[in-house]
C-alpha cells in the first residue's frame, strides 16, 4: 500500500537513533538490546515496505487480469450471439428446404393422379 505521513514519520523518528548506533558499531563498541530491538525495528520496517510494494504489484496484476477477463467475456458474448444467429439461419434453411419438397412432392402427386386419372380414361 502507498506509504502515509506516519511511516515517515515513524522512519524518521528512528533514524537518528539508527546513524548513531551505526557510528558506535563502526568505532567497535557493542550493541545493547536497545540497539538491536531499532535494528530489528529498522529491519522489519524496511521488509513491510518491500511487501507492500509488492502487494501493490500484485494489487495492479490482478486489476489488469479482471480487465482482460472482461475483455474475453464479452468476446465470448458477441461468439454466443453469433452462435445464435447461426442457429436461426440454419433453422430457416431447413424449413424453406422442407417447404420446398413438399411442394415438389405434392406437385409430384398431383401429377401422377392426374396421370392415373388420364391413363384410366383410355
Amino acid at each position: 500500500m502507498n506509504e502515509t505521513k506516519v511511516d515517515d514519520m515513524l522512519i524518521e523518528m528512528i533514524e537518528p537513533k539508527i546513524k548513531e548506533i551505526e557510528q558506535r558499531f563502526s568505532d567497535g563498541e557493542g550493541l545493547t538490546q536497545d540497539d538491536i530491538n531499532t535494528l530489528l525495528l529498522k529491519s522489519q520496517y524496511n521488509h513491510i515496505n518491500h511487501l507492500d510494494d509488492k502487494l501493490n504489484e500484485v494489487t495492479a496484476s490482478v486489476i489488469g487480469l479482471e480487465g482482460k477477463f472482461n475483455i474475453i467475456e464479452n468476446r465470448f458474448n458477441i461468439l454466443e450471439g453469433k452462435f445464435e444467429l447461426l442457429k436461426t439461419d440454419i433453422e430457416v434453411t431447413i424449413q424453406k428446404a422442407l417447404n420446398k419438397n413438399m411442394l415438389v412432392l405434392v406437385a409430384a402427386m398431383g401429377f401422377f393422379l392426374t396421370l392415373s386419372k388420364f391413363i384410366d380414361k383410355f
